[in-house]
């Protein structure tokens, strides 16, 4: 198959991947908190708050424990399409419609009764992340199934990313027109946003993350060769194994949460600063423009860097960088272009250590199958989504949590927010996160060892040991 058409066919489906992870990940819980629940009555809101974002961490939390039995079903799937592309589009599918719904108050619930609401919500958002499971895994997983070269593997990757990272940023600059465009058609007043309006939007990233599974299942091709012939089907404890006997995935798998664990808070917290810190929500989309544009600069520069100064000075280097934007933003105050500034020094390097731990992770296939004789890629590429869907979660109780002691709920304008509870935000998403990237930095340069150079001598290693397997099963017959 045409390598140029897998490129673009694996960078679409990162596209409508990542825009519809950034909508759960992050703006849902904007809508919860700002457009949900906004009756005027400060402790119901409240409370009602608490209890839906309790109940998604609860269930992601609970959900992330089977992570990797999913990974073990897709390594263990044969099909006519291969093992990832039935998951992936019956992921895609099932999980956009369950976005739209939980993007509406189903009929008044909310209101009227509310704990047939927290019910149905729950149902609802279990048979959501189960299936956006199989489509988060399914996707990440094939990249080690699409080549076993390092090189290829990382403009996959890199273009992957280049994907991704439009989607998701893409969100933060249509987010608000959106919402604002369809509440108007809908009868709201001019430049308001109502729960029909957020509808909409969820109707366009379900239908955007659909297209761009359809566009991976058509457009890309698994590699047949002597090392992914190496593999066998895994019980539940296999699953296990393969995941805790891999030390280098175990360490980078540390590092990488912490990473997504801050980043998702401060990033999740970005347009609360925007609407209730600076009285600037309308300006919110300069964010997706610029964070858009320096994301395309960042993983374009990705295969330049590596050559240069390979992944473990990326993802450390980026992470310093990220660490002076925090320390911006900290005196950023409400001046736009200073918010700006810091915003691009956080972001920028973001896709960067991404893609440094992505593929760091992806040749974790071949270190583990050398070392645990078996080859399992669905599996082991399953703990990157594992990881973000766990920081995810512990993010979006911790905004939930943060947007409730800071008082930025409901219709609350700059001014009803206290010093007390500034200093509560700013522990939020400055203070926490940054020590948590320190953490992160801090493991990944002294215990991950797996670089560039060590994966093609564990390749070389492979090919020699299956080879002369395969002549010794031969001379046998």
């Amino acid at each position: 198959m045409n390598q140029v058409k897998q490129y673009l066919s694996y960078a679409l489906g990162a596209f409508g991947h990542d825009a519809f992870y950034a909508t759960l990940s992050t703006y849902f819980v904007i809508f919860v908190t700002s457009q949900l629940f906004s009756s005027g009555n400060h402790a119901n809101d409240a409370k009602m708050i608490s209890a839906v974002t309790i109940t998604m961490v609860a269930i992601r939390l609970i959900e992330i424990v089977f992570d990797p039995l999913i990974g073990g079903a897709v390594d263990n799937t044969r099909t006519r399409w291969g093992k990832f592309k039935p998951w992936l589009m019956i992921g895609a599918t099932i999980s956009s419609i369950m976005l739209i719904l939980i993007f509406t108050d189903f009929g008044g619930l909310t209101v009227n009764k509310p704990t047939l609401y927290l019910i149905l919500f729950g149902i609802a958002f279990v048979i959501l992340d189960v299936f956006y499971s199989f489509k988060d895994i399914s996707f990440w997983s094939m990249l080690p199934a699409l080549t076993v070269d390092s090189g290829k593997r990382a403009r996959f990757g890199t273009i992957a990313r280049f994907g991704s990272t439009l989607g998701a940023q893409g969100v933060a600059l249509v987010i608000m027109p959106t919402v604002t465009l369809v509440s108007g058609w809908f009868g709201g007043a001019k430049g308001q946003q109502t729960q029909i309006g957020w509808v909409g939007f969820a109707i366009l990233i379900g239908a955007v993350s659909f297209l761009g599974a359809l566009a991976t299942a058509l457009g890309t091709k698994e590699e047949d060769n002597i090392i992914r012939e190496n593999t066998e089907k895994v019980g539940i404890v296999g699953i296990f194994r393969v995941l805790f006997k891999n030390d280098q995935l175990m360490w980078l798998s540390l590092s990488y949460f912490m990473l997504a664990f801050g980043y998702v808070i401060t990033n999740s917290l970005f347009l609360y600063y925007f609407k209730y810190v600076m009285g600037k929500s309308g300006e919110f989309s300069l964010v997706g423009a610029v964070t858009a544009v320096l994301g395309i600069i960042s993983v374009i520069l990705f295969p330049f860097l590596e050559t240069l100064i390979k992944r473990k000075a990326i993802y450390v280097g980026g992470i310093c960088l990220m660490l002076v934007g925090y320390i911006i933003f900290n005196f950023a105050g409400t001046n736009l272009f200073m918010v700006l500034l810091a915003i691009s020094f956080i972001f920028f390097p973001y896709p960067m250590i991404f893609l440094a731990a992505l593929m760091t992770i992806t040749d974790c296939v071949e270190y583990g199958q050398l070392h645990l004789g078996t080859r399992n890629e669905s599996v082991t590429l399953a703990v990157r989504p594992l990881i973000d869907k766990v920081a995810g979660a512990f993010a979006n109780g911790i905004v939930g949590i943060a947007a409730v002691h800071a008082g930025m709920i409901g219709n609350a304008k700059p001014s009803d927010i206290s010093a007390s509870q500034m200093l509560n935000f700013k522990t939020y998403i400055f203070y926490a996160p940054m020590v948590m990237l320190v953490i992160a930095a801090i493991v990944y340069f002294a215990k991950v060892t797996l670089t560039e150079a060590k994966h093609a001598e564990v390749v070389k290693e492979l090919e020699k040991k299956l080879g002369a397997d395969s002549e010794d099963i031969a001379k046998i017959k």
